[in-house]
């Protein structure tokens, strides 16, 4: 086949650099060409399947073989920006390995007694119940903060309650790592009237959710005192959790 030269202008592509340029393809070239091309097609359909193909003219044409490099052409321009492409998708963390370097063995709840669920889910939100302080052996740390308990003591048990909604929350989810954000915590402390410290006491669960999810752990919160609580328990806590 004798050398020659197909010039092939470039109306609208994706790409702006490109727009109303010339393509110029000596016959050598032109396999070389439609087999990369080919190549490109495949990728650009994998990532953009609706991708809206360009207008191509062509100014000059000396040879037949020109059909069977058109529709190579038009598709090869429909490659997506480097902008477009889908980044991959962020691995999620090791939650399970977490709490055993901090000597967590989260519990398994029973089922309520009254008509509720530990948790409810409407969209990418989890809703879980009011837990209070229940230690391993299932005894609940009870009290007044302000009389029966120190504010130590307090933190305690808050930590304790985070443990319990963290258990809820898997039970829910099966897997810790589809926590996006710890959203809302709303931390109520059994307290005498003259007791002032009660951010302090859900410091005790605000910091175990950042020890455990890091910044998706950190939260909007509101830490109120009580006259009291169910049981008699010291600390209760509602979360909003925003998830996978």
């Amino acid at each position: 086949m004798e050398e020659m030269t197909i010039r092939l202008k470039i109306v609208k592509t994706g790409f702006p650099y490109l727009n109303n340029k010339d393509i110029h393809l000596s016959t050598s070239l032109a396999h070389e060409f439609v087999f990369r091309t080919h190549q490109q097609i495949s990728t650009a359909r994998n990532r953009k399947p609706n991708i809206v193909l360009p207008r191509v003219t062509f100014p000059t044409m000396k040879r037949s073989f020109l059909p069977a490099l058109l529709f190579p052409i038009l598709l090869c321009t429909c490659a997506p920006s480097p902008q477009a492409e889908t980044e991959p998708a962020e691995t999620r963390p090791d939650i399970e390995a977490r709490l055993t370097e901090l000597n967590i063995e989260l519990p398994v709840l029973g089922t309520p007694v009254a008509n509720y669920v530990h948790a409810v889910r409407s969209g990418d939100l989890v809703f879980l119940a009011g837990k209070g302080p229940t230690r391993a052996d299932g005894t609940r740390v009870t009290g007044h903060l302000g009389d029966d308990l120190t504010v130590e003591q307090g933190y305690e048990a808050a930590r304790l309650v985070g443990i319990q909604q963290l258990a809820a929350l898997k039970g829910e989810l099966g897997d810790l790592g589809r926590v996006k954000r710890i959203v809302k915590v709303h931390g109520m402390v059994n307290a005498t009237p003259d007791f002032t410290d009660h951010s302090k006491v859900i410091n005790g669960f605000s910091d175990l959710m950042v020890e455990v999810f890091g910044e998706r752990g950190k939260h909007a919160r509101a830490a109120v005192g009580m006259a009291s609580l169910p049981g008699g328990i010291a600390v209760e806590v509602e979360v909003v959790v925003e998830v996978e």
